[in-house]
């Protein structure tokens, strides 16, 4: 049995928006059968993990109004059309913590939602922050505070819920495998 779906038509567009596109389509899933499904087509993202030192790490406050509340969370930012990752990762990092990484490494990249959206997460390690030479504009929808956490602090943020943000849980378990020597990512 095939593991793939095959399109019986061409997509229609429910919603064609800035940083997201909604489809509806009539798939023939690899069992024969035929079903709709509706998916949230994204560019992908950037995850950074700026780390000022081997035991802290840059976080963002910012008020999410899809949840009508501030969080704490790792920086991040949707692709730019065309836009390779590492190079997003740098500029998101200057717009959002106005620091420069001088080094970026890839951990892993994952579909945080696949069941619905095909936004791919791509998550850097950030190194050697340094003041940008000129200023960086912020995007104008965003409102943002970051603050130095020490490791420990953001485990006992994400233990009490003052951090209800995935990618800054997995962030923070990318960075702890690292440094515990592990180059594979486990969970559970």
């Amino acid at each position: 049995m095939s593991a793939t779906i095959q399109s019986n038509v061409v997509p229609e567009v429910v919603f064609d928006g800035r940083v997201i596109r909604v489809e509806r389509n009539m798939v023939t899933l690899a069992n024969g059968r035929t079903t709709l499904i509706e998916a949230v087509r994204h560019r992908g993202s950037v995850v950074m993990i700026p780390q000022p030192t081997p035991e802290s790490m840059v976080l963002v406050r910012q008020f999410r109004p899809v949840i009508n509340r501030w969080i704490w969370e790792l920086p991040a930012g949707s692709l730019d059309e065309g836009e390779a990752p590492a190079l997003a990762a740098v500029r998101e990092c200057e717009e959002e913590i106005t620091l420069t990484p001088r080094r970026v490494t890839h951990l892993a990249s994952w579909y945080p939602t696949p069941g619905f959206c095909d936004e791919l997460m791509h998550f850097y390690l950030c190194e050697d922050l340094v003041t940008p030479g000129a200023p960086v504009a912020q995007d104008e929808d965003e409102q943002i505070e970051p603050a130095t956490f020490s490791l420990a602090d953001v485990r006992t943020m994400i233990a009490d819920g003052r951090i209800v943000d995935m990618k800054t849980v997995v962030g923070l378990t990318l960075v702890q495998q690292r440094q515990a020597g592990s180059h594979e990512t486990q969970f559970g």
